[in-house]
């Protein structure tokens, strides 16, 4: 385990939605060391049922514990929903999550009509509708599933004419239904930003989280004085549960270069 602050912050989704944060977190705070864990095996959480993404999440944290990890994002909005609270309870490393930022929307609602694109397991879990709750006198909320969105992304066809297709599918009804603001619920649709917006136009404002989320970790690190010093060179590293070389495949292609990817035990 590595010591001091020099320790990486751990990133886990349930595939390779979660690169989006790192992104993010490349962008914002290039100085960090990231370990990124992809559960390609358990992929994708949003069909899973409470108890399975439940045992995968805290496996995958101990994990990152176990490597050193300083601080720990749970980059999939299912996970964080689902287990947040669990991991939080269990672990003393700081615990970022990700959740559709309705709270913005709901703000800067023009019509008072936002939408939330998410997967079928966040709209139906408890945290959703308590967050849900908190906004249901001040704003209409509608809810659309989007379970294809998903292995769009994770089979590379985010940029195809079919990403296009079920992407106005998905966001049509929404529009008809007023929506001004559109919430992307799950870290993997924003690589899907292009067709989303293609069929948005001007018609209404797409809500991000992944900024957010990271200057939420920029926050917690210099808060706790375990944030890298501004003007060092950080590393990405990758772990997967499933097959190292075609999960290596995917992310280079959404990394923008090729990296080396470490199996583990599922």
């Amino acid at each position: 385990m590595i010591a001091g602050k020099h320790r990486p912050i751990g990133i886990f989704d349930s595939g390779i939605g979660g690169l989006s944060i790192c992104h993010a977190v490349k962008s914002i705070i290039p100085e960090e060391d990231v370990l990124y864990f992809a559960d390609v095996e358990f992929s994708p959480y949003g069909t899973k049922s409470t108890k399975m993404i439940v045992a995968r999440s805290e496996y995958i944290v101990n994990h990152l514990v176990e490597q050193g990890c300083k601080l720990i994002v749970v980059a999939c909005n299912t996970a964080t929903v689902n287990s947040i609270a669990m991991l939080r309870s269990k672990y003393s490393v700081p615990i970022v999550g990700v959740e559709p930022g309705i709270k913005p929307a709901a703000l800067n609602s023009k019509k008072g009509v936002i939408g939330v694109l998410a997967t079928e397991q966040t709209i139906k879990s408890d945290s959703f509708k308590r967050l849900k709750s908190i906004y249901d006198n001040s704003v209409q909320i509608e809810t659309k599933a989007c379970p294809e969105f998903v292995s769009l992304v994770e089979n590379l066809e985010h940029k195809s004419a079919l990403a296009l297709d079920i992407a106005e599918q998905y966001i049509r009804p929404l529009l008809l239904a007023g929506c001004d603001q559109l919430i992307l619920g799950c870290t993997h649709f924003s690589f899907l930003m292009d067709a989303i917006q293609a069929v948005v136009q001007k018609e209404a404002k797409i809500i991000d989280t992944a900024v957010p989320v990271v200057m939420e970790i920029k926050k917690q690190l210099f808060n706790r004085r375990i944030n890298n010093a501004v003007g060092l060179k950080g590393e990405t590293n990758f772990w997967t549960s499933g097959n190292s070389e075609n999960t290596a495949r995917t992310i280079s292609n959404l990394w923008g270069q090729e990296v080396k990817v470490i199996q583990t035990k599922p």
